[in-house]
């Protein structure tokens, strides 16, 4: 499999990929290598691992980091309950109770989570840690062996050793650095926002039945919103959220009274500083300098 064909797989599974994010792709399967990707939240980071997951026909395992974060979570647990639950019934029963330990103690009151559920998969699967940022550097370090080693050790039962290496990648907003043994041991690639004719194609793809007009218009008037001084600058995930309302209000162009559409911008603004921020008079600005954007790149024609 070559960079164009893992191109046209993520296309298939509906993410508009760059072809230095194919080729990093390429890379990771070819000499098994984790991904590490970085940039700001609603970059379209989590969504590359999804669009692997489909495009490769591969199960996709995540693992969701946060400050709590422990091995239960994250690799295994016993199934106490049920373990619980064995006991009884052997003392009900009268049973012989001599491997009563090593019973419990076997793969079927085993609780695999997904770092473990990815290595053990029979078929070749997708493991996204997401925000790994968000985890302590003792997680981390432990993240060290299994991502060099592809294993894992429970103390009961031994070394687990994966069944097929899965494609690993991590994302992170960096919200703290990351450690260096870390970085060592992945691909890594900074996911920034896309430009206006890659997300005007991103969402032509996902919001087929939009016209066109009031795409080139919303993708342009989102690009000039970013410019601004926010506290959360919207990602592509709220472009989209923003023109499917549009679309829902059967409007096919962006009216030319911002305060017909004011309402609307909820779904790009997400804190009450930003919508305070953006007035009627920024509206109306943001919205010619988009039209001039948009005439200088050729993406949409001038009016008359």
């Amino acid at each position: 499999m070559n960079v164009k064909e893992i191109s046209g797989l993520l296309s298939k599974a509906s993410y508009v990929a760059d072809d230095s994010l194919s080729e990093m792709v390429w890379m990771g399967l070819t000499i098994d290598r984790p991904l590490l990707l970085e940039g700001e939240a609603g970059v379209g980071k989590t969504a590359i691992a999804h669009a692997c997951s489909v495009g490769l026909d591969r199960p996709l395992f995540r693992l969701q980091c946060h400050e709590s974060l422990d091995l239960n979570q994250a690799v295994y647990e016993w199934n106490y309950s049920r373990q619980l639950l064995e006991i009884r019934l052997r003392e009900a029963e009268g049973g012989d109770k001599s491997h009563l330990r090593d019973d419990l103690f076997s793969e079927q009151f085993l609780l695999q989570r997904p770092l473990m559920q990815a290595i053990t998969s029979p078929k070749p699967s997708v493991l996204l840690i997401d925000e790994i940022d968000r985890a302590d550097e003792a997680f981390e370090a432990y993240l060290l062996e299994v991502l060099g080693e592809f294993q894992i050790t429970v103390p009961e039962l031994g070394t687990i050793k994966a069944v097929s290496r899965p494609l690993v990648i991590l994302t992170s907003n960096g919200t703290r650095d990351l450690s260096d043994a870390l970085r060592r041991r992945c691909l890594y690639h900074y996911v920034d926002y896309p430009s206006i004719p890659r997300e005007l194609t991103i969402v032509q793809t996902l919001i087929p039945e939009a016209n066109l007009e009031l795409l080139q218009q919303a993708v342009m008037f989102v690009h000039q919103l970013r410019k601004e001084d926010l506290d959360k600058t919207p990602g592509i995930a709220e472009t989209l959220d923003w023109i499917r309302i549009l679309c829902a209000k059967n409007l096919k162009k962006l009216p030319d009274d911002p305060v017909e559409f004011v309402g609307t911008l909820s779904a790009l603004l997400k804190t009450r500083n930003d919508q305070w921020q953006i007035s009627n008079q920024a509206l109306t600005k943001l919205m010619g300098t988009g039209q001039r954007v948009g005439i200088d790149a050729g993406v949409v024609e001038s009016r008359k």
